[in-house]
């Protein structure tokens, strides 16, 4: 291979970019091609400097270390970019709002399990749209089996979507009837109302590694999170959430992921970047 210039301070050799490559892609499904050398020097350079280390040499015999768990989480924060707001890519909402969300909620009434999944939540935005958007169609919601699972593979970003607090600006991409309910303003910042909270739990997971998770979900959204796995990687995921899906089950991805892989044989286009899951698992020819 032939040796790439990258600028700063550390040496950083084409065998340390395969090395860090190597390691994001075994264990959290990141795929970084060598054009993203530089990209990745720059997003870790800093965590060299953190650590008073000398060499990115010294930086991967940590991560594959018996203390490099910790770092290697983050290691993925800063090579990932954990970018979101408050009802981002909006015609999904539009879509729950019309044509999803009010069968759930019947069926909710009528005694059903109902589970909605964030996958990918970083820091709330997207977890707590959803529960807006189910408050707002179904103010009396929290005394139905109605949930909403929330999951990120970091654990520093999921300490902010617990806490449920933001900059003041961000307030503004809430619709006005939801932002006046739910929301409180406290100076600068804002909080989720507490029946927001309540309706949303979240927890750390790796997409790549085992799901706890046993029941089937009736909606997931897994947006702007396959960007960054290869396209063999990403057809597992999509196979996986398939699986989970229950039968008439909605899957939502971000506006540049294409569904790709066998799961294009259980789920069929139900609108921009969502599909739902055939009853029999098979899609329609």
């Amino acid at each position: 291979m032939v040796a790439t210039a990258v600028r700063g301070d550390y040496p950083f050799t084409d065998r340390d970019f395969q090395n860090i490559a190597a390691l994001a892609h075994e264990n959290f499904g990141l795929f970084l091609e060598p054009c993203k050398k530089q990209l990745a020097y720059s997003r870790l350079a800093k965590r060299l400097r953190f650590l008073g280390l000398e060499t990115f040499g010294e930086y991967c015999d940590m991560l594959r270390g018996p203390l490099g768990k910790d770092e290697q989480r983050e290691m993925l924060s800063a090579l990932t970019t954990n970018v979101t707001q408050f009802f981002r890519e909006k015609h999904h909402f539009d879509q729950l709002r019309t044509a999803v969300l009010p069968e759930l909620l019947s069926r909710s009434r009528a005694g059903r399990r109902v589970r909605l999944w964030s996958a990918g939540c970083s820091a709330g935005q997207e977890a707590y749209s959803l529960a807006l958007t189910v408050l707002d169609l179904c103010p009396d919601v929290a005394q139905y089996d109605f949930r909403i699972l929330a999951t990120d593979i970091d654990p520093v970003i999921l300490q902010r979507a617990v806490q449920a607090r933001y900059p003041l600006a961000e307030r503004e991409a809430i619709p006005t009837g939801m932002r006046q309910s739910q929301t409180i303003a406290e100076g600068d910042t804002f909080v989720m109302s507490e029946a927001t909270r309540k309706l949303v739990s979240f927890g750390e997971l790796n997409l790549m590694e085992p799901w706890p998770m046993k029941g089937q979900f009736d909606v997931i959204l897994c947006r702007n999170v396959a960007i960054y796995f290869d396209a063999a990687t990403q057809s597992r995921l999509w196979q996986r959430f398939a699986d989970l899906l229950a039968p008439d089950g909605h899957l939502m991805i971000g506006h540049s992921e294409r569904l790709s892989g066998p799961a294009t044989a259980m789920l069929r286009s139900c609108g921009v970047t969502a599909y739902r899951k055939m009853q029999s698992g098979l899609a329609a020819g």
